[in-house]
């Protein structure tokens, strides 16, 4: 296989040799050192076989003075194949300048791959790259990472580290999303934990103050959980940063309305194909948006980029297709609607609750109303309620704990 590709690289010829003793042919070749193969008798006096170039040209010249007839049946390889064009000088001009545009064009960069990144959106980032001189058509040895690095960072506070590494064409964005510190407690300020909201208390957990509630008191939004004023027979009140936890059963009560109808789509059966060329960042539209304003539709966008050997090019193909639809009312099925109104509290109280603990149970009811169906949903959960506010010194009655 590589010796076929070696001879191919360095052209070869089939021959076809008539001779009357051809056997002087194949003679000659070997007391010239000429190498043939692929060879095939087609009767006494006529066979084919295969030759290099350099030996073609030095069995011409060595079979002069035999009686024979050298006929070339097909001649393979690239020689032979770029002297097709050697003459049209346009073609070969374009091949030229072509090559010329890869060379220039891959000092620049044309398109970008972005890592790391995963609450922050990369068209974000991109648009910080563009807005800071890096983008489609930056030259990519101006490049300053220290300082694009620096500006991106003030744009986007939610980025800890960044790195654009330059390779051909291709820009390399490397990315570390910052990792939000922890609160931090400052136990010089003095403190009391009291309730988040309202709940029947299942653990009291001090970890500083005094606590002034017991399991199975039922509190209300506000009150006193942990004390952060403490009562000594020798100074009298010290005041701490009360600190701790505190369990407790909680109950919500939600509820929402859906109505009965909805606006419903309709497709026409009506599409319209749109194609433009992005042209580094230049766009070349090849159609009219004065047929479509004014009227319905879904649009679906598709990005096909061209490349070339795995290069990618500053050129990419985007169709639009536009479906085009009419809205009409419809009838919403009373217990479809409950189950999406359902479905919605449900979503909005884990949102409440998921932060400080889980929800034990839920309990969906529903009833109609004009035009529509409220849905009400109760739920039992068990979360932490305790909620670290400051003590204000001014007002010190307030923070006392409760005598029981």
């Amino acid at each position: 296989m590589l010796k076929e590709i070696v001879n191919r690289m360095r052209g070869q010829v089939r021959i076809r040799v008539e001779a009357p003793f051809p056997e002087r042919i194949l003679n000659l070749c070997g007391e010239r050192n000429l190498a043939f193969w692929d060879l095939d008798w087609e009767s006494e006096t006529t066979f084919t076989c295969r030759l290099s170039r350099r030996d073609y040209h030095g069995l011409r010249q060595a079979a002069k003075h035999l009686e024979c007839t050298i006929t070339v049946v097909r001649r393979e390889g690239m020689p032979y194949f770029v002297g097709r064009f050697r003459k049209r000088y346009a073609l070969l001009a374009g091949l030229a300048l072509c090559a010329a545009c890869m060379s220039i064009g891959s000092f620049f960069i044309w398109d970008f791959t972005v890592e790391g990144n995963e609450t922050v959106a990369e068209e974000e980032i991109l648009r910080a790259l563009e807005k800071n001189g890096v983008g489609i058509g930056t030259f990519g040895f101006s490049l300053d990472a220290e300082d694009i690095r620096n500006h991106v960072l003030l744009e986007i506070p939610e980025l800890s580290w960044m790195t654009v590494n330059v390779s051909g064409c291709r820009a390399y964005v490397q990315v570390r999303e910052r990792v939000m510190a922890p609160e931090m407690v400052d136990e010089r300020q003095p403190t009391n934990v009291v309730a988040r909201r309202a709940g029947l208390v299942q653990q009291v957990r001090a970890l500083e103050g005094v606590k002034c509630v017991l399991p199975g008191t039922a509190v209300e939004e506000g009150q006193l959980l942990i004390s952060g004023v403490e009562d000594t027979d020798t100074f009298g009140a010290r005041l701490l940063a009360g600190m701790g936890t505190v369990q407790a059963r909680t109950w919500y009560t939600l509820s929402t309305v859906m109505p009965l109808s909805a606006q419903e789509k309709r497709y026409t059966g009506e599409e319209k194909l749109c194609v433009s060329l992005v042209i580094g960042k230049e766009r070349v539209k090849f159609f009219s948006n004065s047929s479509i304003e004014g009227r319905k539709y879904d649009k679906i966008t598709t990005r096909h980029p061209f490349s070339l050997f795995g290069l990618p090019l500053p050129v990419t193909m985007v169709t639009e297709r536009y479906r085009f639809y009419e809205t009409e009312p419809s009838a919403v099925d009373p217990q479809a609607a409950e189950q999406a109104a359902g479905a919605l509290l449900e979503a909005y109280l884990h949102t409440l609750v998921d932060p400080y603990g889980q929800v034990r149970s839920v309990l969906c009811s529903s009833r109609s109303t004009d035009g529509g169906v409220l849905v009400t949903l109760r739920a039992e959960c068990e979360e932490q309620i305790g909620e670290t506010v400051p003590i204000y010194q001014d007002n010190p009655d307030r923070s006392r704990p409760a005598k029981r």
